[in-house]
């Protein structure tokens, strides 16, 4: 299993062109008590969520296994002002983890969970959650709902093709996506090419590959509630929907059973 493994200094100028991400965090913070609380994100990246919280008057930590993920995330809370104690990052494997304390509300947005592709994991994850979940502390999930045309597809070729200017690197960035799909092992194998061009004119390449799993909401139910969570509300999308079959997003609120 290939985890994904993100260009750190490409990653905010690779994803700022996505609506949900302009949506997902407001959303969350409407949910949020307007009184302090201590938050733990699994899977940080470069703090896209987590400083947003901070600044909202939350505690946060923020947990992931990529040092250059996380040294864009201190530059950028350090370059804002916020404290250690406002947002604290923590370089650990999420399905490892182990801070010998307890939160008031877990969260792991973005389709994040879906890069856990076994059972197995899956199950590691949601025990690291209910290990640092206070009683009645609630858990934040946040992944797509499986597009049955796409997956009917076996192979989709240059999708959403984009470029990106990164302003550390003063680098345009071309993006292409390229996925396998395999229902039968519930996996997507997906394919991010990158292409820059230098000041002589010289063509370069990336390429990041990793795996991905689907998830429907039935077997979402199952996993949650085998591991001690269950499911307080369940919606399709930002404005607050109820989850249809043609929802986009499957967003639930959990806490411990």
């Amino acid at each position: 299993m290939k985890r994904y493994r993100a260009i750190a200094e490409y990653y905010d100028s690779e994803y700022e062109h996505m609506p949900m991400l302009r949506q997902d965090v407001p959303f969350l913070l409407r949910h949020l008590p307007k009184t302090s609380q201590d938050i733990l994100e699994l899977a940080t990246g470069t703090a896209r969520a987590a400083i947003p919280l901070a600044q909202a008057g939350h505690r946060v930590i923020g947990v992931d296994y990529a040092r250059d993920m996380l040294a864009v995330a201190r530059r950028k809370r350090d370059g804002i002002g916020l404290t250690d104690r406002e947002l604290k990052l923590v370089r650990a494997d999420v399905t490892k983890l182990n801070l010998g304390r307890k939160f008031d509300w877990i969260v792991i947005l973005f389709n994040t969970f879906l890069g856990f592709t076994t059972l197995a994991e899956q199950d590691r994850v949601l025990q690291i959650v209910q290990k640092h979940l206070k009683p009645r502390g609630q858990f934040w999930i946040d992944i797509f709902q499986p597009n049955l045309e796409l997956l009917a597809v076996h192979r989709s070729h240059n999708l959403d093709p984009r470029a990106f200017y990164v302003p550390t690197l003063d680098r345009t960035v071309f993006e292409s996506t390229d996925v396998v799909r395999d229902p039968a092992h519930q996996v997507q194998d997906v394919t991010f090419t990158y292409k820059w061009f230098d000041k002589f004119g010289r063509e370069h390449k990336d390429k990041v590959k990793f795996q991905l799993t689907f998830i429907f909401p039935r077997e979402l139910q199952i996993l949650l509630e085998r591991n001690g969570l269950k499911i307080d509300k369940l919606w399709g999308n930002y404005d607050g929907s109820k989850l249809t079959s043609d929802s986009p997003r499957m967003i639930a609120m959990c806490s411990r059973t």
